[in-house]
């Protein structure tokens, strides 16, 4: 880790909690209950998970609850469970003491953060990607964060920036997976050279070189075999399973082999 890695995910964190306030100060009334497009999550409960995750790290036990939130349809593995027993512990609270609740508990975390050495921040420990430093759990958390804003903005029809230092940093973690998902989950065949070309606030080319395992590579060794051309907007939430590409056809543009390029776009999702 260096101190400006830390400095830049550290402010990406900050700045993100506080676009997440200024959002949830705009919530009103029912609102608060509009669906997300998280299956069975509302704004209310991407709230509770986000006020959940982050009392968790500060050592708060999750509220009592008597439901058996394995039951759920979309609780799949044990980290859904610890995220749909904050869920259930603060149903029923009121708009204004969730804000409050994700108020305290940011300020909390700041400070926790600011008192934390370099040492801690290296050190390995459990995370939703495996074992890993604290520092790249944090940066999990702008990317967890950054996707529950636009959850919720997507939810209440309210626009935002989805580029800037935390649209990049969030993006961080997306990368890290684009070769697994195009080579394992995408199946693209051993040869082939993918560009994936994003436009829109986060817009980059993206190449991915398959020579046995895929990887992401800053040139291709030749042409690329299969292009793939869409909006950050729509990768970042393909991406993060919120929508599926069946249903954006029109919004994505293939080039060179297309059934590769379809395969790829249809097996882009790698959140849990």
């Amino acid at each position: 880790m260096t101190a400006l890695q830390k400095e830049r995910i550290l402010d990406a964190l900050y700045e993100q909690w506080d676009v997440l306030d200024q959002l949830l100060s705009s919530v009103t009334g029912d609102d608060w209950f509009t669906p997300t497009p998280l299956p069975g999550w509302t704004v209310h409960d991407v709230a509770a998970h986000l006020i959940g995750t982050e009392s968790m790290l500060a050592g708060i036990s999750a509220p009592h609850t008597t439901v058996d939130v394995h039951g759920f349809a979309h609780v799949r593995n044990e980290i859904g469970a610890f995220n749909e027993r904050w869920v259930e512990g603060l149903r029923g609270r009121p708009g204004t003491e969730m804000l409050d609740r994700f108020r305290d508990i940011t300020e909390r975390r700041r400070s926790e953060l600011a008192q934390m050495t370099d040492e801690m921040f290296d050190a390995e420990t459990a995370t939703p990607v495996g074992p890993a430093p604290y520092l790249r759990f944090m940066r999990v958390r702008v990317f967890d964060c950054w996707m529950h804003e636009l959850d919720i903005r997507d939810a209440l029809g309210v626009a935002g920036d989805e580029g800037g230092v935390r649209g990049d940093t969030a993006f961080e973690e997306i990368m890290g997976a684009v070769g697994f998902l195009v080579g394992k989950r995408g199946k693209a065949p051993s040869g082939s050279r993918i560009t994936l070309e994003l436009t829109g606030p986060l817009a980059r080319e993206i190449h991915v070189a398959v020579d046995g395992r895929a990887a992401v590579v800053d040139e291709l060794p030749g042409d690329a075999t299969t292009t793939i051309t869409l909006d950050s907007r729509l990768f970042t939430r393909l991406a993060g399973g919120r929508v599926k590409a069946a249903d954006h056809r029109d919004a994505i543009t293939l080039g060179g082999d297309t059934a590769v390029g379809k395969q790829i776009v249809d097996n882009l999702t790698f959140t849990i």
